[in-house]
């Protein structure tokens, strides 16, 4: 593929030879035998996070690399395709719909407490929006969050959810205003995977065997207030502004398997 100069400099070729290395070596060789167990090991997010993937467009005091532009994540994806497993690569980088949320609405203490370790690859980030009564019709969403003192307690249902038997921590869409409807009255929390009162079920699926994709019933989950992203009932902004990188994410994928595919 011939990089137009205008867009690309010397360090985004020098970025996108590492991850076809990282590739070759880390990946590719194994994809076949992860399909097959559906699932991957763990310590491939380490892997990824010392070769700067996990860092893209994050914070530098929090471990990431704030001066990478969109090229570099478009460099990365069409690298990452090249290892033929989709399971592997979306699950892999599920952090880039999950956190983005964190960093950007998050409280400092909250960021500093989190990013640390989604960016080292210790931890792993999840998004849940998805319900069984509706997809990407977020304005439509059923999953309530009460406030009761210093905490909002959290009853609902995700599905679809990529990562999420795995995840450590789930950015999580509710309903913290019962009297409104459609966009109004959406709030968005961080939540604790490992909380009491989650129940989490594997899903099977035709493809992307390695990535778990898991079904999630919140039972009365008791989630800090201070784990609110953004203001109270004004989540809808923050699902949109996190939707564009995400789709923008996805339109790489797709191109880099096109490109593999293109005899």
């Amino acid at each position: 593929m011939q990089l137009n100069p205008i867009y690309y400099n010397e360090q985004h070729i020098a970025f996108a030879d590492n991850v076809r290395r990282f590739v070759q070596k880390e990946m590719t060789p194994f994809v076949n035998e992860w399909d097959e167990a559906e699932t991957f090991p763990r310590e491939l997010y380490k892997k990824a996070a010392e070769i700067g993937l996990l860092g893209l467009g994050f914070s530098e005091e929090y471990g990431g690399i704030p001066d990478a532009d969109p090229f570099y994540s478009l460099l990365a994806g069409i690298e990452m395709a090249k290892a033929g497993s989709g399971g592997v690569h979306i699950s892999l980088m599920v952090h880039t719909i999950g956190a983005p949320p964190i960093q950007y609405f998050g409280s400092e203490e909250l960021k500093a407490r989190v990013l640390p370790g989604i960016i080292s690859g210790e931890k792993i980030s999840a998004l849940a929006i998805t319900e069984p009564g509706g997809g990407s019709d977020v304005a439509a969403l059923q999953t309530k969050a009460v406030r009761d003192g210093d905490y909002y307690i959290v009853s609902g249902e995700k599905t679809f959810i990529t990562s999420g038997i795995r995840a450590d921590y789930y950015t999580v869409a509710v309903r913290t205003d019962p009297t409104k409807t459609g966009a109004e009255g959406i709030s968005m929390l961080l939540i604790d995977a490992h909380s009491e009162g989650i129940t989490k079920t594997p899903l099977k699926k035709m493809g992307w065997w390695a990535s778990d994709t898991a079904h999630l019933h919140f039972d009365q989950v008791r989630v800090p207030v201070s784990n609110l992203l953004g203001k109270e009932n004004a989540g809808f902004k923050v699902i949109m502004n996190n939707f564009n990188m995400e789709r923008f994410f996805l339109g790489v994928v797709a191109y880099g398997y096109a490109l593999e595919m293109d005899p």
